[in-house]
């Protein structure tokens, strides 16, 4: 194949690519690939002095998000990008400049007038966008009003959390391959509502024009959270050579490792803090030369041999997960990577044991095959569910063209894998050592089927600990956690539960008007004589805050049969205590709270919201219109729940201040 039939083919993998990429239709490569591919279509270009006309070298990769398009008041270029550190401290010229985090999410730009919200656009081809400003208030980070006057235009970055988006994956009927996939795919959604339900949130990380002079870029940062808007994390650097630029770096690079950062990212950007010196720069290309500079990671992979395919039920969906010998990457033994869905499988052609594969962690955080070397023998898709032998069918999502298995029981024990997470919670019976994805491996096992099989788990301690990723002392600690979670409060046991509708606040209110005897007798058996009338849902809908249809879920909970055989079989191996939940003192009351980040005074979060409640407050875990006040020792943290108490206008308190004045 001559170079410029080479060529032709690149620009067209790369663009189909890009277009899946940027528009939810899945992956049709690894960023690893994309990386490669176009790097060698640069070169290429380089090489014959030829640029072909729709070489995405020299364009920014577009979202044809349907809807009113719109051309952006100022260009939404890309930035040019390095895996070469030296190639950042050449750029910085000896000038001070700041390094961000390079979010990987989708570019949105919004403009407010006034301190009034009146557009939010996709980046686009970066020269025209899609106004998606219907969708505004679905998204958290973009307020309806800023502390600012004038005309404000924003530049950030639509980004959905690691957490998040594991807890989108295991509830779908589909699976993204990543969050930022997922967001993407999220805005092309017509519905706020089904929006909202993704958790995004928006970064800025640019602050595009304000009426005001600020040349500055550290100030205009400043400017952005004063706005109420908040801004990316970001850090000076004053002199910037090569040590300096390599010592901040690996910090940052540390933080993506060490799992710190909620939000994926896929790089650093550094930026003049002089915002008059980086305007004077050229446009080359797609970037503005001195707009900034964009480090990505070069990834670190290696080829190992596949030993078998597992198949993992969570939630809705039944997920390959290659099990592979291990190998060294980023200073871990990977020995397993989820290959999503069986369309991912299809793609990279995924064999069986003994095939030859490619592996990466992904923006050094999450394993992946980025390529079969060579397969062995064909992918067995598996007819029955691997933990509740059901049949098992193959959906394929109209929206993304993904195909993806299920299990056909509705009442698998994989499908509760939420259920059992709230039953282990700190909140539910604090099983610590736990996690989720622990629970997930025990049901696939099937050690756990329903919620008194966790307190079965120390019969498999030698089990746990012959496992991947668990030892002896693991195996141990899981047994000290089951056993020591066998005494507990009647309001954490009814949370843990998962009754419909019967949060924390709930269950404290019902137990505060009766004993959980009384309350699981009357509700289980309505017919039996007690003292509460007829139909318990009408007497215990009386009790403030509860209402007939909290109180209406609770019994009819109790009343399924095989919901009662749960609770009777949890008695047998728990002991439950009730404490008085009624106010002590009345120094925080009618008052609402919400606590974020460490406390140092208070043992924990946990026992700091005792006293609260205790005082007659109110603890909820999202700050709202009706939040008093946020408790963060990091007064000036950019976090979300900070921004939102900017937004709110909710004070902000560090814990010495909320003793000082509710001690």
């Amino acid at each position: 194949m001559d170079n410029n039939a080479l060529m032709q083919q690149l620009v067209d993998e790369l663009n189909q690519a890009s277009d899946a990429y940027y528009n939810g239709r899945g992956e049709l490569m690894t960023d690893y690939e994309w990386d490669a591919k176009f790097d060698q279509l640069r070169r290429l270009e380089e090489a014959t002095g030829e640029v072909l006309p729709d070489s995405p070298t020299h364009k920014v990769s577009a979202d044809t998000t349907a809807g009113q398009k719109e051309a952006h008041e100022y260009p939404a270029l890309s930035l040019a990008k390095t895996k070469k550190r030296d190639d950042l401290a050449k750029w910085a010229e000896g000038r001070p400049i700041w390094l961000s985090w390079k979010l990987d999410g989708l570019t949105l730009v919004v403009t407010y007038d006034d301190g009034r919200l009146t557009k939010v656009v996709t980046r686009g081809d970066g020269h025209i966008g899609t106004n998606i400003t219907h969708l505004a208030k679905a998204i958290d980070g973009i307020p309806q009003h800023v502390k600012a006057g004038g005309h404000l235009v924003v530049r950030g970055e639509a980004v959905i959390s690691y957490d998040d988006f594991e807890r989108f994956n295991l509830e779908s009927d589909e699976e993204y391959a990543n969050p930022r996939n997922l967001a993407s795919g999220s805005l092309t959604l017509k519905d706020p509502a089904e929006v909202a339900k993704r958790h995004i949130h928006w970064i800025p990380f640019t602050l595009v024009h304000t009426d005001e002079t600020i040349r500055s870029w550290g100030q205009r940062m400043d400017y952005l959270r004063k706005a109420g808007l908040g801004c990316v994390d970001h850090e000076l650097i004053e002199q910037p050579t090569l040590e300096h630029i390599t010592e901040v770096i690996d910090r940052w690079t540390l933080k993506v490792t060490n799992k710190q950062n909620p939000y994926p990212v896929d790089g650093l950007v550094i930026t003049y803090d002089d915002t008059d010196y980086a305007a004077t720069g050229s446009v080359t290309g797609h970037h503005a030369t001195r707009a900034g500079y964009a480090f990505k990671w070069a990834d670190e992979s290696a080829e190992t041999e596949l030993e078998h395919i597992e198949w993992s039920c969570a939630a809705s969906t039944i997920s390959p997960v290659a099990v592979f010998k291990p190998v060294e990457l980023e200073g871990t033994t990977v020995k397993r990577a989820s290959l999503c869905n069986i369309s991912e499988c299809e793609r990279l052609g995924i064999g069986d044991k003994g095939s030859k594969v490619e592996v990466i962690k992904a923006n050094k955080i999450i394993p992946k095959v980025i390529r079969v070397v060579s397969a062995e023998g064909q992918l067995t898709i598996p007819a029955h569910c691997p933990v509740c032998g059901a049949p098992t069918e193959v959906t394929v999502s109209p929206a993304s063209g993904t195909k993806t298995l299920h299990c056909t029981n509705k009442h698998c024990p994989a499908k509760q894998l939420k259920k059992f997470a709230r039953f282990v919670s700190k909140e539910g019976m604090n099983v610590d050592g736990i996690s989720e994805q622990t629970l997930q491996r025990f049901i696939n096992l099937g050690w756990i089927k329903d919620y008194a099989d966790i307190y079965h788990l120390p019969e498999h301690e030698q089990e746990i600990a012959r496992l991947d990723g668990f030892k002896e002392k693991s195996a141990s600690n899981i047994v000290k956690s089951v056993e020591k979670a066998r005494h507990v409060e009647a309001h954490r046991l009814l949370y843990a539960l998962c009754i419909p509708l019967c949060g924390q606040d709930v269950c404290k209110r019902l137990l505060s008007a009766y004993s959980l005897h009384d309350l699981v007798t009357v509700a289980a058996n309505p017919q039996q004589p007690t003292l509460f009338a007829p139909k318990p849902e009408d007497l215990l809908a009386t009790i403030p805050g509860i209402g007939p249809e909290k109180a209406g879920s609770f019994v009819k909970w109790f009343q399924d049969k095989a919901n009662y055989d749960v609770f009777e079989r949890l008695l047998q191996l728990i002991t439950v205590e009730q404490q008085s939940t009624a106010a002590t003192g009345d120094k925080c009351k009618d008052l609402t709270f919400v606590i974020t980040g460490d406390v140092h005074h208070y043992k924990n979060r946990n026992e700091l919201k005792a006293y609260i409640e205790s005082q007659g407050g109110k603890v909820t875990g999202s700050v709202s219109k009706s939040t008093s006040f946020l408790i963060n020792n990091d007064v000036n943290s950019t976090s979300g729940k900070n921004q939102k108490a900017h937004q709110y206008g909710t004070p902000i308190i560090s814990e010495d201040e909320f003793i000082e004045r509710f001690g």
